[in-house]
């Protein structure tokens, strides 16, 4: 996906071991659609060449405020200058402690410090990724800069927390790439759904049988949790209710696991009362057992099947949309259909039957389990295709679109 398309990024290395990370996250913006220029301190030289960095990004690295080669095609020795004006953001990734306080105190010794000085403050934003040894990060004057670069416009992420290089285990360490680059998508992403909150259910349901057996789908969760994360970097507080699946949790989403329809059920209407948004992407099992055997359902030797009995589960996005804040207005309400043939039909019959503005069609047997997609939106006024493309790209057009319905509501 091309996330960060059009968009040139200069990513500076201060010295850590963290900065093997930097590596990946250079490749991943490439990756991502961004053009990368590496800018590296002499400490950062310590801990990674800079050939790693030029193989990664593709252009030469920077080092030295000395350095004499043209710079962003400026041939006048000034490289500070240069390479921050043609920056859509800087990224300091790793940002040690003695950088961070460099840069609170406006020092500029070094090309990369004097680059962040030098940059444009109203349109060439810092986003800095810090990166030190537990205690280095709890102490108070590293908190107290922290506090002021937030306050002075710099972008500051958190850290991440676990075993550390030294062999101490806590918080400090910087941000895996991944989320690292959730992050940037997220800051460049528009923010249409600011100070709403987005509530979302993705997943299968699981109705046991018996200890070891039960009734489900093969809902693998993937389009839920892509709509889980597009909302978030559309600026939203965002919580997810999970079936059973084997997804992470995108970046900065409350999740819930649950099991079962009723379980669904029971956190989805907890939720509900603070949303201005449900999406009800899961798929619920129509039905369940109408009692759960405490062992396992032997076979017997006879060829008989054991005779079930079956309960219909509650309708959870039709209960939702009969909720007194849904009646009026003040929650958003969307359902899917995922069907198996004429997808569109069932999902105007179903807008119509769970009483809510937005369904959202697809082929269930073209889409369980795969990273690709394609939606049919079906409204009072009628429908409109999105085209097969990946879950994510598709989450981010469904997001785009009910933030524009609820604005005009």
């Amino acid at each position: 996906m091309n996330d960060l398309a059009g968009k040139h990024l200069v990513l500076g290395l201060s010295g850590g071991i963290a900065c093997y990370k930097a590596a990946e996250l250079c490749r991943a913006l490439v990756k991502a659609g961004a053009t990368v220029q590496v800018v590296m301190s002499q400490a950062a030289e310590q801990f990674i060449t800079p050939v790693t960095m030029q193989a990664l990004s593709g252009r030469s690295v920077f080092t030295s405020q000395w350095d004499n080669r043209p710079s962003a095609g400026v041939d006048n020795q000034m490289p500070h200058i240069n390479l921050s004006r043609e920056a859509d953001a800087i990224v300091i990734a790793p940002a040690s402690a003695d950088f961070m306080a460099k840069l609170l105190h406006g020092r500029a010794d070094d090309l990369l410090s004097l680059m962040c000085l030098a940059r444009p403050l109203e349109r060439v934003p810092l986003i800095v990724a810090p990166a030190m040894n537990r205690e280095m990060w709890a102490h108070p004057a590293t908190q107290r800069n922290v506090a002021q670069l937030r306050a002075d416009g710099t972008h500051v992420l958190g850290v991440g927390q676990g075993e550390q290089a030294c062999g101490e285990t806590g918080d400090g360490r910087m941000l895996e790439p991944e989320e690292l680059l959730d992050e940037i998508v997220s800051f460049f992403s528009p923010k249409p759904l600011a100070g709403r909150r987005v509530l979302i259910s993705a997943g299968p349901t699981w109705e046991a049988l018996d200890p070891v057996r039960g009734l489900t789908n093969r809902s693998s969760g993937k389009m839920g949790f892509a709509i889980a994360q597009a909302a978030r970097r559309a600026g939203a507080e965002v919580d997810l209710v999970a079936g059973p699946v084997a997804l992470p949790t995108p970046r900065g989403v409350r999740r819930v696991d649950v099991s079962s329809a009723l379980d669904m059920q029971a956190a989805v209407q907890a939720m509900a009362e603070q949303a201005d948004v449900f999406v009800a992407a899961a798929a619920v099992a129509d039905w369940r057992p109408a009692s759960v055997a405490e062992h396992k359902i032997k076979k017997d030797g006879s060829g008989q099947v054991p005779a079930l009995q079956w309960v219909e589960n509650p309708d959870i996005l039709a209960g939702v949309a009969a909720s007194e804040r849904a009646s009026r207005g003040d929650l958003f309400c969307v359902g899917f259909a995922a069907e198996s043939q004429d997808v569109l039909a069932h999902a105007q019959a179903k807008r119509v039957r769970k009483g809510v503005p937005l369904v959202v069609g697809n082929l269930g047997p073209e889409t369980f389990g795969r990273d690709d997609n394609a939606l049919i939106l079906v409204d009072e006024h009628g429908s409109t295709e999105l085209p097969r493309a990946s879950k994510g790209d598709l989450a981010r057009q469904l997001v785009a679109d009910i933030a524009r319905r609820i604005t005009l509501k």
